[in-house]
């Protein structure tokens, strides 16, 4: 497909499947033709193995225009919530309900075939798709298994189908050999199968090298390694989750599937590839995006008449509250008079009699005489503040009296000397607040003496005046980044900032300061004596900013203000937050970033360097964390055990198969693998790849099933109960294990 932008591409929105009818059985009923079942981890692919017309009077069937049935080897089954009836999905139709995608289930786990009712399931639909309807399976089966096959599997699957379907024949085949039969097999019928040849197979869970010689294949030489398409898709996967590790959108296998088969490929020379994508225009040129689907957020657009509308209600609404707080601000100012007045006459009725007048002063929330005087100066400042700032429009503190401080003791009764000594602090807190207001005045004079000391500098020499900014700058900045750049040091225990950390520790820890029985003795321990030995605390603690820190910040952020202001040349991008913030050429290019706002941007995947790190992996399975050697030493190994002769035997046709065959650039990586470890005398053709990698596996059998071999390889019921189902006959195209 192409992209719908240039260098742009969209995942594909999913596509709900058909009804697909079933087959008319009638043309094989009764005919004994054989079925077809290639049972792969990723499809089941089934049919039979002539046309449509098995009684064809020329004899003749050409299998290269076969098209078997092919769906997905998984099923699920569902509870469907509208009629409450449990459903059977098999394939696609499991995309057809969200709620059964969570319990698909598949009969292969990785490269074994372990989940034999799901197979049960998938056959089921498969044979009612064929349009079987007698109650046992008349046919004989050609079945293939993985190469090694367990024989647990094996017999789990024979059991299937001889006591379930009731085949009256059952044969195992290894897809890769079936494939390169059928692209190497005689045209003319019922001759031999000589080929040689070294096939590769990859699929959806493993790799293999199967050795051909005569037609035969030499499984006891034969090596897979456990590295496909699936563990492909999971580490293309987890690369994406690491690279966008807050994408908008979920990613799923599904469209990780589609991402490695539409983009990825092998690279001829893996380390010159990346030598080259170092270069920020050749990774970027080397780039996919792909395109997420996203939601553009639905943006209520108003008029202008709405706009003014708006605005005026707010500001009607602001008037409002502005009278509202200033009817509060009335009605507690007359509050607080109404009290003032009440507390006023209260003091003025005082009574002769003192308990009487005790009584009624508790009696109004009042210990005594000083907190009635306190409540009613308080209230007179408040008021007086309050009228104040009404009037000016300021709230300048007003100086209080403290008529008690210059009088002795001698002349005060005991609650005049708690009030003399409240003075005392109240008059020690205003001097306090006096001298701090006087220093921030002076600071405001100085200030503003600074600043027209650096207004009169640059208006009579701007060029120098913009340097000696600049070079602060550059100070500032230099010392912000050495204190960076030593708190990365102090996180590595090995550099010279967190050895030298560790010694101050020690020295500190040393035993060769005063004790406390010295000091007791009159020994002095000295330490803190100078204000530079406190400094040690900061080295030693990595995780505490210096109190510099911000003051050097500060002081940075108002250099650049006035640079900013008044030096044209100086512009946001030479600011310190700027130069911090800029990401490297190669790192942009490596992952762009987009603006906050761009829905469009922010849900989309650049796919550059993963497009060969992931196909590497085929060579280098440790890149995705399997411990295994990758083809190429496979290669070598199966090769070494041959001799020269039987060596250049083989690689005259080095044959590759299988659904990742198909991605770019693996012909030309497996010559180059090949190449170095052959003598270089020794002939080596082109690396051929199957002509269809995907059904050429199928119709090889199909081939093979209408010849005469066929019956001699199969194993009927009777063997089938005297040898059990772990048993099968050997020959050029199944397994050895357990084979007689």
């Amino acid at each position: 497909m192409g992209p719908s932008t240039p260098d742009i591409f969209h995942i594909p929105a999913p596509v709900l499947p058909g009804h697909i009818p079933p087959d008319s059985y009638d043309s094989f009923r009764g005919t004994n033709t054989p079925l077809i079942i290639d049972n792969g981890a990723s499809n089941l692919r089934f049919g039979f193995s002539t046309s449509e017309s098995p009684n064809d009077p020329s004899g003749q069937v050409d299998t290269n225009t076969l098209i078997p049935h092919s769906a997905q080897n998984v099923i699920a089954k569902y509870k469907e919530r509208k009629y409450n009836q449990p459903l059977l999905l098999f394939g696609d139709g499991i995309d057809a309900e969200s709620g059964a995608k969570g319990q698909a289930k598949t009969p292969w786990e990785g490269d074994v075939l372990l989940n034999i009712d799901a197979l049960e399931h998938a056959l089921d639909c498969a044979f009612i798709q064929l349009g079987i309807d007698t109650p046992s399976v008349q046919h004989p089966v050609l079945m293939t298994e993985r190469l090694g096959s367990p024989l647990h599997s094996r017999a789990l699957t024979s059991e299937l189908m001889f006591e379930q379907y009731s085949v009256p024949s059952l044969a195992y085949c290894i897809d890769s050999v079936m494939s390169f039969h059928q692209n190497n097999r005689a045209q003319t019928p019922n001759t031999p199968f000589e080929a040689d040849g070294l096939v590769i197979s990859f699929n959806t869970a493993s790799t293999s090298v199967i050795p051909i010689l005569s037609g035969k294949g030499v499984l006891s030489q034969a090596k897979r390694i456990p590295w496909g398409a699936q563990q492909s898709t999971e580490y293309l996967l987890k690369l994406i989750q690491l690279k966008y590790h807050s994408f908008p959108t979920r990613v799923t296998s599904t469209q990780a599937a589609w991402m490695l088969h539409n983009f990825c490929g092998f690279a001829t020379d893996y380390p010159s590839t990346l030598r080259s994508l170092k270069i920020p225009a050749n990774l970027r040129a080397s780039e996919r995006i792909i395109q997420f689907p996203f939601a553009l957020p639905v943006v209520d657009e108003k008029t202008e008449e709405e706009l003014a509308r708006i605005a005026e209600k707010r500001k009607e609404q602001g008037k409002k509250l502005q009278e509202m707080a200033a009817k509060n601000r009335t009605e507690k100012l007359l509050q607080k008079e109404n009290d003032l007045q009440y507390l006023l006459n209260l003091k003025e009725g005082r009574s002769e009699n003192k308990r009487e007048w005790t009584n009624t002063l508790q009696s109004e929330g009042f210990e005594g005489d000083a907190k009635l005087d306190e409540t009613i100066k308080k209230l007179e400042h408040d008021l007086k503040r309050a009228r104040k700032k009404e009037m000016e429009g300021t709230d300048e503190p007003e100086e209080p009296t403290f008529n008690l401080i210059d009088l002795p003791d001698a002349e005060l009764d005991e609650e005049s000397l708690k009030e003399k000594k409240k003075q005392k602090l109240m008059k020690a807190g205003w001097d306090a607040r006096a001298r701090a207001r006087r220093e921030k005045e002076k600071e405001r004079e100085e200030k503003v003496a600074e600043e027209k000391r650096d207004e009169e500098e640059r208006d009579s020499n701007f060029e120098e005046w913009a340097s000696r900014l600049r070079r602060e700058q550059e100070v500032l900045m230099t010392k912000m980044k050495e204190r960076g750049r030593r708190k990365a040091a102090l996180a590595d225990r090995k550099s010279a900032a967190a050895q030298a950390r560790m010694k101050n520790i020690a020295s500190l820890a040393a035993d060769d300061r005063v004790s406390k029985k010295k000091r007791k003795a009159g020994g002095e321990d000295m330490f803190g004596a100078d204000d530079d030995d406190w400094a040690i605390y900061r080295k030693i603690n990595a995780a505490a900013a210096s109190s510099d820190e911000d003051e050097d910040h500060n002081q940075l952020q108002a250099i650049e203000s006035k640079l900013l202001l008044h030096d044209p040349t100086f512009t946001a991008r030479h600011t310190h937050a700027s130069l911090t913030s800029q990401r490297s050429a190669l790192i942009s290019a490596f992952r762009p970033q987009y603006e906050e706002g761009d829905i469009a941007g922010n849900t989309r995947i650049h796919l550059s360097t993963e497009r060969w790190r992931v196909c590497e992996t085929y060579f280098s399975p440790g890149m995705g964390g399997v411990d295994s050697a990758g083809v190429g030493e496979v290669l070598q190994s199966v090769l070494a055990r041959f001799t020269e002769a039987e060596k250049a035997r083989l690689v005259k046709q080095v044959f590759i198969t299988g659904g990742p065959s198909q991605f770019p650039g693996l012909l030309e990586r497996i010559y180059a693998t090949l190449r170095p470890i052959l003598p270089p005398e020794m002939y080596l053709r082109d690396v051929v790849r199957a002509a269809d990698p995907s059904l050429d596996a199928w119709r090889g059998m199909a081939s093979f099933a209408n010849t005469e071999e066929f019956s001699n390889i199969v194993v009927t019921r009777d063997e089938y109960d005297e040898w059990g189902g772990e048993r099968i006959k050997r020959w050029w195209g199944g397994n050895w294990n357990s084979a007689v």
